[in-house]
């Protein structure tokens, strides 16, 4: 699966993005997909996850309530709608996909190459 993460910029606390993620290569309704994001010098994180038929979805606590996810498996996009963002959210955001619904980040077989979400404050 080839993943092309879009969507990031620069924002201001409490301003809203979307980030979208376009498959290709292999069937996207086989994988549930997730979103990771990592900041300078941190460890590549967790964000959120949506199964394969959008029946099970799962947050990182640190953005439950401010983010949603959702996918349209016609056009093998995932997106991560994201509101009420923090300077705490500034990170290059991933998408990825997995065989199964998982928060493990070793778990994912293919990942987008990122976007970058700046918020100031």
């Amino acid at each position: 699966v080839q993943l092309q993460a879009s969507g990031g910029g620069l924002v201001q606390a409490g301003g809203s993005l979307r980030l979208s993620c376009a498959a290709s290569g292999r069937t996207f309704s086989d994988y549930a997909m997730g979103w990771f994001r990592q900041a300078p010098g941190k460890e590549r994180e967790f964000v959120a996850v949506i199964s394969s038929y959008g029946g099970a979805i799962y947050f990182a606590d640190s953005v439950k309530g401010r983010f949603t996810i959702s996918r349209d498996n016609a056009k093998n996009t995932v997106y991560l709608q994201m509101i009420s963002l923090k300077p705490e959210d500034t990170a290059v955001y991933h998408c990825a996909a997995a065989p199964y619904t998982t928060r493990e980040r070793s778990s994912y077989d293919y990942w987008g190459q990122g976007t970058l979400v700046t918020v100031s404050s």
